[in-house]
């Protein structure tokens, strides 16, 4: 698989979400979405280079532009799953320094390491030294009381001067001690100004920020201080959502319609079944395609009820357009 670099300054891109954006989600999203960066699940360094790297890095040529996102804090095991990855062709790699989850802090990555900013530039120069595709940084803009301007500046000026070029950042900070994940996500507030303001501070960065973004308005503020904008769950509870983005962003291009999309998942389904996937395994991500449309409900029931049976195939999909309103 090669790498396409030249599509990686996407100015949108999808976000890293665990048991969500597998290469089967990413392919559908790419099918809706030509040029938004599509983030894998983050995968821990010990399961590539300990486990089945061709299972976990392996993805559909058609995600280009992609990006693996590692978890870990032992530079020389960043080092090797990178060298690992590298040859699979992704088109950045990312370390996580956002993930808030104990599980996540038990390995001792993720939000916890923005109070070790030194390690974080390690392992960075460990990993750009076994690759030539770009090792990225996704944090938060703080940790616990840890929750400032200059605390953020001490983060990224280390890692600046290893050579990163490019953070996303979430701007939340983490409440490592009291809040799960899931509120972590939207408890601490929003603060987008800080992350402004990162950009303004270090200007040679390609800053991307990420947390909060559901409509065209909110994204185009953000374009007009920032390199790009990361969706999160908007992309993935609403996936049209990204072709509408595509369209505002690139007035040249039009959205095929949400049915044209599941048409052509078909080909697609009936392949990855035919090597073993499950229907479910697929349709789960595409639940939401027709959200806030005719038919919605319809076409989420009836793959519900179907797509998890024995022997189930793209037909279900089919069935369920068929079950929809013609209006959808």
């Amino acid at each position: 698989m090669r790498a396409h670099a030249d599509k990686a300054a996407a100015r949108v891109a999808v976000a890293p979400m665990m048991d969500w954006t597998d290469r089967h989600c990413r392919y559908f999203m790419r099918l809706i979405s030509p040029s938004a960066l599509l983030y894998t699940e983050m995968v821990t360094a010990a399961a590539i280079v300990h486990g089945d790297a061709e299972r976990f890095l392996r993805y559909n040529d058609e995600e280009h532009p992609v990006a693996l996102q590692l978890g870990g804090s032992d530079p020389d095991w960043m080092a090797k799953a990178t060298s690992i990855a590298s040859s699979f062709g992704y088109d950045e790699i990312n370390i996580n320094v956002g993930c808030p989850s104990d599980r996540v802090q038990s390995g001792q990555f993720g939000a916890c390491l923005m109070a070790n900013p030194e390690l974080v530039a390690t392992c960075f120069k460990a990993m750009q030294a076994e690759t030539d595709i770009p090792v990225t940084v996704k944090s938060r803009i703080g940790i616990d009381e840890q929750d400032s301007e200059e605390f953020l500046r001490a983060f990224v000026e280390p890692l600046i001067n290893a050579g990163c070029r490019k953070f996303i950042v979430h701007a939340r900070i983490a409440i490592l001690e009291g809040l799960s994940p899931k509120e972590n996500r939207t408890i601490p507030p929003l603060n987008y100004e800080r992350v402004y303001a990162l950009k303004r501070d270090f200007s040679e960065l390609e800053v991307v920020i990420n947390g909060g973004f559901t409509d065209l308005t909110g994204i185009d503020e953000a374009l007009r201080n920032v390199d790009g904008v990361m969706i999160g769950r908007q992309a993935y509870h609403q996936p049209y959502f990204l072709a509408e983005l595509e369209a505002h962003l690139n007035g040249e291009w039009s959205p095929a319609p949400r049915a044209a999309v599941v048409e052509r998942m078909l080909p697609y389904i009936d392949r990855e079944i035919a090597n073993g996937a499950s229907l479910n395994s697929i349709s789960r991500h595409m639940l939401g395609l027709f959200a806030g449309q005719p038919g919605a409900r319809a076409w989420r029931r009836y793959i519900s009820e179907h797509a998890h049976r024995p022997g189930a195939g793209s037909e279900v999909l089919v069935n369920a357009l068929n079950a929809m309103p013609h209006a959808a």
